[in-house]
């Protein structure tokens, strides 16, 4: 018995921010070497558009967004982003599963991975009952486990259709990054702070023979490298943490476990869009040819990191065009952990 994803909704909010972030960070930097490497980081991201649920404001008035929720020199606690988090994170999510066709009474679990909020009664309940979901429906909540989080959530799927080959899963990741925006000088702080945007996915998993096969689930922590990735909860929204040293310990990693991650030659790759040098990482790793990862660049160059929803934007993207063969699905987190999957597009 495998698991399929029939079918995958995606959506992001309606607010281009990339264009105004980088004047946005640009005004805090001190001018000379911090400001110039910015800009010239910013011009190879590989990023075009992230979205947010804020507009934007007049930068040169001293502006960030429209609505004045981030104020210069007294940016919101993390208590005023979760607020902001439980109402957008919602509609969000319900405009990603509005791309899906489906009987609500049909669905046996609802799996929602999200790392950028909590509140409780958590997304789960809130989606269930916007959805008129079963009052039996089982529930999985995969939080804080960022931008690799939606792979443990498809395995959590994959399990409950292998055991249930009646099982319809709905599986959601919603992320609203733009909610931990800081204020800072320093330049690797504001270049991290760049890939970010908000988006949301919803995907349907069974056992009918149709869409993405997925399966062979490998997972590996990175040795020596906790301090690589780090996401902490500090009093102005989550604390992220990207080190320089990530691509090239990506890039080790892979090309030393290439064997027990390309067990079948994969033709198709979806591959999280951490960042431009995250997917040239995997591309060195691999050995991979410069078309390989043209989904994943996509995305990227269309949305940004939405940490975990970016990885389904990108599988999506293969549903979509058509393609068939044998793929592989990656996503890197906090610790540092390689997630992936093998998968078929029928």
């Amino acid at each position: 018995m495998s698991a399929h994803i029939n079918a995958i909704g995606t959506a992001h909010p309606a607010h281009d921010i990339h264009d105004a972030f980088i004047a946005f960070a640009t005004s805090l930097l001190p001018e000379g070497k911090s400001r110039l490497v910015f800009e010239r980081m910013a011009a190879r991201s590989g990023i075009a558009h992230r979205f947010s649920h804020m507009r934007p404001g007049n930068i040169a008035a001293g502006d960030v967004d429209a609505a004045g929720f981030y104020q210069r020199g007294a940016f919101p606690s993390t208590a005023a982003r979760m607020v902001q988090y439980a109402h957008h994170a919602r509609d969000l999510a319900l405009a990603a599963v509005a791309r899906l066709a489906f009987d609500p009474a049909a669905i046996t679990h609802l799996i929602v991975a999200s790392c950028t909020g909590f509140t409780a009664p958590g997304l789960d309940l809130h989606l269930a009952a916007a959805l008129d979901l079963r009052a039996d429906v089982s529930r999985t909540m995969i939080s804080f486990m960022g931008c690799a989080a939606a792979i443990p959530a498809l395995r959590v799927a994959d399990s409950f259709v292998r055991a249930n080959p009646d099982a319809q899963v709905l599986v959601v990741n919603v992320e609203l990054c733009s909610l931990h925006l800081r204020e800072t000088e320093d330049v690797e702080t504001a270049l991290s702070l760049m890939l970010f945007g908000d988006g949301a996915a919803a995907a349907l998993v069974t056992a009918q023979p149709s869409g993405i096969e997925i399966g062979r689930f490998t997972a590996l922590i990175l040795p020596n490298s906790a301090d690589l990735i780090t996401w902490h909860i500090g009093d102005q929204g989550f604390v992220m943490h990207l080190s320089g040293q990530v691509p090239g310990r990506i890039a080790g990693a892979l090309r030393e476990q290439a064997e027990m991650f390309l067990r079948d030659a994969p033709a198709l790759w979806a591959v999280h869009g951490g960042g431009r040098t995250v997917l040239d990482a995997v591309e060195i790793g691999f050995n991979l040819n410069p078309d390989a990862l043209r989904h994943a660049r996509a995305t990227l160059l269309d949305h940004g990191n939405m940490s975990s929803a970016t990885i389904m934007f990108t599988l999506a993207r293969i549903l979509a065009s058509g393609e068939t063969g044998r793929g592989m699905a990656m996503a890197f987190g906090p610790g540092m952990v390689a997630e992936s999957f093998g998968f078929k597009r029928l």
